[in-house]
């Protein structure tokens, strides 16, 4: 019998624990006490490990276990352990000593967690109730962590198994909470593809603007090969990007960089008075975000809007813009997930689009499928723009567009479609060898799309248009003819049946 966890165990333990707050909690709330407990839970674990090793090999030397502890990736103060806290959990101020343990975490490894839990409190009234509620909330959940399933020593479980389980719970809430809580996860296949669309390669600097919880970051930092890249991020709600300094600490991604900031109106990744640049920016920004900061941007310091200012109740192409404008000069490539009105909305819209083809930097445009999100069931786009395809760039002479039509390419799901690997391979196959594909994809020139108005919709550039089968109108006719003459003598029958029976027909 093998003492290792997996990862269904877990997930599906961890996923129980929310019990104790169901029906009781809002979903986009009870998600940060669940997360920060797992949390708590591993670095306690991982620390009693480290632990028990280091006093087998030095006996009762403590001021060398402590030493050789202090140069582990973080510090577990005294007193601040999850069993700390389970020994109390029957404490009268639970909340406020599980407060005192984190901000304990905090303070002594601030490079690393400075922030990440200010923005929750276990003491909270309004969020977990009145005090004799609340303990007993707490106390459960203190109890369900502590559960032999739950065990999540190094010996029983990898950081991969930890951090699948911080995803899978982050991809539970945001299906659970429905809108605002999805706001901050994008689905796995869709990850998978964008990054494997944006293709980092060893040594890049990989970029998220509006990185929510850091899935995606993490799924880019796969598709590199190595660990040879650099990750950076901004997100504007707190909460979530706490999420996202924990999952990166779950995920042994610590150097990552990211800022709590509003991309749009203050972004923070900032060196001197310009913006950094990276190899790969690729974001799941907020579709059509209102009151994005429109008002202001004529005066954009680092000026992101030169050409030309979105729409105040329509912030896409204020992503866009500012994706293009931090990606490297003649190198640097793009990936976002679009609402279809980016591909054909006309105004100060169409103006910019016009101008990001005219400039040669759109590479392709891929439909999905709608209902893939939790936040919305419509259609959305991939956009991929390359400044490689820049003056100077290694791929200047490349002039087509290339549109992919996979929104038919998924299997159906009870509450949400899913594109499978299969579906995320024709895709990748497709893009990379440029294909043209009948009723899936077509590689269109600047003349076709200047043609087209810059409208990038991409039925106007696929055909997906199925011929019906020719009809034979001359046997319609005669089959016609011959049922007609065959209800004439049904019809016969049944009148004079209905004359034996003596019923007036």
């Amino acid at each position: 019998m093998t003492d290792q966890i997996t990862q269904q165990q877990i997930n599906q333990t961890a996923w129980a624990a929310c019990d104790t707050f169901r029906g009781s909690v809002d979903a986009g709330q009870y998600k940060d006490y669940i997360l920060v407990m797992l949390f708590l839970k591993y670095i306690s674990d991982l620390w009693n490990d480290h632990l028990e090793t280091y006093r087998k090999q030095y006996g009762d030397d403590e001021a060398r276990i402590r030493r050789r502890l202090e140069r582990e990736r973080f510090i577990l103060p005294e007193g601040a352990s999850f069993y700390d806290l389970y020994a109390q959990r029957n404490e009268a101020n639970i909340g406020e000593l599980i407060n005192i343990a984190l901000e304990k975490i905090e303070d002594a490894n601030r490079a690393k967690l400075e922030g990440v839990f200010r923005n929750i409190d276990f003491n909270s009234e309004a969020n977990l109730g009145r005090p004799k509620d609340r303990n007993r909330r707490l106390k459960n959940l203190l109890e369900d962590f502590a559960k032999p399933a739950i065990d999540l020593r190094p010996s029983r479980v990898t950081e991969d198994i930890i951090g699948e389980c911080y995803i899978y719970l982050i991809s539970r809430f945001a299906s659970d909470a429905g809108k605002k809580a999805g706001e901050f996860f994008t689905p796995a296949p869709v990850s998978r593809l964008l990054a494997k669309l944006a293709a980092p390669q060893p040594g890049n600097t990989i970029c998220d603007p509006t990185c929510g919880s850091g899935s995606l970051l993490i799924q880019a930092s796969q598709e590199v090969g190595s660990e040879n890249f650099a990750l950076y991020g901004q997100e504007v709600n707190g909460a979530t990007w706490a999420l996202a300094r924990m999952n990166m600490f779950l995920h042994a991604k610590d150097a990552a960089r990211i800022e709590w900031c509003d991309t749009l109106n203050s972004p923070a990744l900032v060196e001197g008075d310009h913006l950094m640049r990276f190899d790969v920016v690729l974001a799941n920004p907020p579709f059509s975000l209102d009151k994005w900061g429109a008002e202001d941007a004529d005066r954009d310091q680092y000026n992101r809007f030169w050409r030309g200012v979105p729409p105040k109740s329509k912030g896409d192409y204020a992503f866009i813009t500012h994706m293009i404008e931090i990606a490297k000069r003649q190198s640097g490539r793009v990936a976002v997930i679009v609402p279809h009105g980016v591909l054909f909305r006309g105004g100060a819209e169409g103006r910019i689009r016009q101008q990001l083809i005219e400039e040669n930097l759109l590479d392709a445009v891929v439909g999905l499928p709608a209902n893939l999100f939790t936040t919305t069931g419509i259609p959305v786009a991939i956009l991929i723009f390359d400044r490689s395809r820049e003056e100077g760039g290694a791929n200047a002479d490349r002039r087509d567009v290339l549109f992919i039509e996979a929104s038919k390419e998924f299997t159906p799901g009870k509450t949400q479609n899913v594109m499978d690997d299969a579906h995320v391979a024709k895709v990748l196959e497709t893009y990379s060898t440029r294909a043209e594909v009948e009723r899936y994809s077509h590689r269109a020139s600047p003349e076709e799309i200047a043609e087209n108005g810059y409208n990038l919709n991409i039925p106007r550039y696929v055909d997906t248009f199925e011929s019906e089968e020719e009809i034979d109108v001359a046997a319609v006719q005669k089959d016609i003819l011959r049922i007609e003459a065959e209800l004439a003598e049904v019809r016969a029958k049944m009148a004079e049946y209905l004359k034996e029976l003596g019923v007036d027909a």
